[in-house]
């Protein structure tokens, strides 16, 4: 079975290292730039793969929607296994290329999209085949998590690091996608649907900005709070819904979570039977990304061409899901929400009593329009 890129950036072309440095046969590669080193292996013409009888598996790493979407789609219709890097991609159409993939008798695989080089979407559907998944959760984004370390361990300004990521390439020129939380909102909805077997959307995901934390909230929480913070997601199975949200966390200082430092992630899930298991590593990058997109391509080559299961419908419900939680707000909130206050210059540090992830959300919203630098972040206890 001879295979197909699509797509030679950074995961592409470490697919293809990794490829073709074990042996694997990689007979095309598409990308509308000049790569001479591929030689006679580079088209433009997707065509060129699509016709091709010899061409069984293909790796989209081009990116996301569109044009992606329709070559995906065409190459499932044309009878071809398709692995995939793009989280955009398998959050918004999980359901239509999963079903397609059935139809046609193909083998749909996208670890990639969640963790990078960690094995974690690998072994979640491992798990969810003998076990009932009752939480995942974790530290998904590189980006955000090293802002956070920076900020912690050097007492540094959000502004700050987050020029000095955006220098070293792991934020983007808009780093919205990371720091506003879309990035983990829908690794969260990707991972939380394979967990419960069902289908969760992104927009389902209920999700707090990093973007408003500042040095006074680090120092505040570490000082009055004997806590630390983390940017996480999380999925939980209710009896008859699911929660999922993306926040910063407080954790306590001895919690796995916290020591995650720099760029790296790390993942858990919690099942009945095997209680808690976590996977850490690169969350992304050239080889991160490119070994776990290969390693689907030769479970593929290799005779694993299990199809994905049928799914079970299941609402997306976050107001049975209580917390506590930290807000720095210049707005006084109604006593009844309030477990401590402490004010400082114009502004409140707040913990508030146990309330639902439903209700905070929909209150950060009115907050949100009085104090638009106003900071939440959940309290994991």
């Amino acid at each position: 079975m001879k295979i197909a890129i699509l797509g030679y950036g950074v995961v592409g072309s470490g697919a293809y290292e990794v490829l073709t440095s074990n042996g694997y046969d990689v007979k095309w590669v598409l990308d509308i730039r000049p790569h001479a080193e591929l030689g006679d292996k580079l088209t433009s013409d997707y065509n060129d793969i699509l016709n091709d009888s010899e061409v069984g598996v293909v790796a989209e790493a081009i990116g996301g929607l569109e044009p992606a979407h329709t070559f995906v789609v065409k190459a499932l219709k044309a009878g071809k296994c398709v692995v995939s890097s793009n989280k955009h991609l398998i959050c918004e159409y999980y359901d239509e290329l999963n079903q397609l993939a059935r139809e046609n008798g193909v083998a749909l695989r996208f670890t990639s999209s969640v963790g990078g080089g960690i094995p974690w979407l690998y072994n979640l559907k491992r798990s969810v085949r003998a076990d009932e998944i009752s939480k995942i959760m974790g530290i998904m984004n590189g980006t955000t998590n090293f802002i956070l370390d920076a900020m912690i361990s050097q007492g540094r300004d959000f502004d700050e690091v987050l020029k000095e990521a955006q220098s070293l390439g792991y934020a983007e020129a808009n780093p919205s996608a990371d720091i506003d939380g879309l990035d983990v909102a829908r690794k969260t909805a990707i991972s939380s649907s394979i967990a419960f077997n069902t289908i969760i959307k992104e927009e389902n995901v209920s999700v707090f900005s990093l973007r408003n934390i500042k040095k006074s909230d680090i120092d505040y929480i570490s000082e009055k709070l004997g806590k630390t913070v983390r940017y996480m997601g999380f999925g939980i199975k209710n009896a008859n819904s699911a929660s999922c949200f993306v926040e910063p966390v407080l954790l306590s200082s001895d919690a796995l979570e916290a020591n995650v430092n720099k760029n790296f992630n790390m993942i858990s899930l919690f099942g009945k039977s095997l209680g808690r298991l976590s996977f850490y590593g690169q969350g992304a990058g050239k080889y991160p990304t490119g070994n776990a997109l290969a390693s689907d391509v030769c479970d593929i080559v290799n005779g694993d061409r299990a199809l994905n299961k049928e799914y079970a419908p299941l609402d997306v419900d976050n107001s049975g899901c209580m917390r506590k939680y930290y807000i720095r707000t210049n707005v006084n909130l109604d006593s009844s929400l309030v477990c401590a206050s402490e004010k400082i210059g114009d502004c409140y540090y707040i913990v508030t009593n146990s309330v639902s992830v439903a209700d905070i959300h929909e209150l950060a919203k009115s907050i949100l329009e009085s104090d638009p630098l106003a900071f939440f972040a959940g309290i994991e206890e």
